[in-house]
């Protein structure tokens, strides 16, 4: 539901009859979610989106912006992509189950279910592992469909149900499955340095397109979208965990494997609804990834954001937690039968 030429605007009567049931429905769904978090100890808490760092993800792009102190003295800033920094810091100051409904920026998005302003719901618990976050994440799903009596997710022709029993399906095990490719045989005891060499050869005699300068992570990415999660999320729920360590993020590596990470997002009808981490709290280790990461950005795009040096401090003092990030206007589209973002935002930016 986009605006085109000859369309009216989002703020016109017609346009906003329509779409009028699914911001009720938005409405519903939120103070369900708000209820349902109180109910189980948590603490809301605002998390500003101005910020020295928007967060040091390759491919997440900021909205740039700079704070002009009272002597006129001029500092960069950025509105989050996350408010996972601030988040953290509010864990290490001995706050131990939070969340906040968050509005979030990031530029260069837009689509059916991309926006460069939505709302990520997110939440943390102190000293809990992140398999509680699975159950959680189950629960608000169900709760979200209970709530406006809907017994299916829809989108695009692609159902699931929120009720059924979640498919638990690591990533190796999807790369085997939809792929026929063996990940953890390209995995190596040093998280910075993957078999690229060997991906590659796997890659390219199951078809798939490799060239030259493709990295060992350009060519994890091409088949993840391509084949893997085009597959999940049909029927039932999925929950895709224990990512390869280089696509860790600001999660901890899998005790029993450090090549894996304490990684998983949650699928339905294909459609990615969240991102969840065992968190890491090794402020040497985060700042190394930080560091790959703004290379890359770099080398790709031409500039780099800055590291919030306090959010490493904070790290030091940050208990062990688990923390997710839950698009929720997406959760909303997929319960309400929504055709797109566009119809569960009250202004369309």
């Amino acid at each position: 539901m986009y605006e085109t030429a000859g369309e009216s605007p989002w703020w016109s009567v017609e346009r906003h009859l329509a779409r009028r049931p699914f911001l009720a429905a938005r409405g519903k769904i939120k103070r369900a979610i708000r209820s349902w978090f109180e109910d189980a100890g948590f603490t809301e808490v605002e998390c500003p989106a101005l910020q020295v760092s928007p967060g040091n993800e390759a491919h997440l792009h900021a909205f740039a912006t700079e704070k002009v102190g009272l002597d006129g003295g001029r500092a960069p800033r950025y509105l989050h992509t996350s408010p996972e920094f601030t988040a953290k810091k509010l864990l290490a100051a001995g706050e131990t189950r939070i969340f906040d409904f968050a509005r979030v920026f990031r530029n260069r998005e837009k689509g059916a279910l991309h926006s460069s302003e939505f709302t990520l719901l997110e939440w943390y618990r102190a000293n809990e592992p992140y398999e509680q976050l699975m159950d959680d994440a189950v629960t608000l799903m169900r709760l979200s469909a209970e709530t406006l009596g809907r017994d299916r997710f829809v989108w695009r022709g692609r159902t699931a149900d929120p009720f059924a029993e979640p498919e638990r399906l690591t990533v190796a095990e999807a790369f085997e499955r939809h792929a026929g490719i063996d990940l953890l045989a390209t995995l190596t005891d040093d998280p910075g340095a993957p078999d690229r060499d060997g991906l590659a050869r796997q890659a390219e005699a199951r078809g798939y397109r490799v060239v030259a300068d493709d990295s060992w992570t350009d060519i994890y990415s091409r088949i993840l979208v391509e084949s893997i999660e085009p597959n999940l999320g049909f029927e039932r729920p999925t929950i895709f965990y224990e990512y390869p360590a280089c696509e860790a993020a600001l999660s901890r590596p899998v005790a029993r494997d450090p090549r894996l990470a304490e990684r998983f997002e949650l699928y339905a009808c294909g459609v990615e609804l969240a991102n969840a981490f065992g968190e890491l709290t090794d402020p040497t280790e985060q700042r190394r990834r930080f560091e790959e990461e703004m290379d890359i950005k770099a080398r790709i795009y031409g500039e780099r954001y800055p590291i919030d040096e306090e959010f490493l401090a904070a790290l030091a003092h940050m208990p062990e937690a688990s923390g997710i990030a839950l698009g929720f206007e997406r959760l909303v589209v997929l319960a309400s039968g929504a055709r797109s973002i566009e119809d569960v935002v009250w202004a369309p930016v």
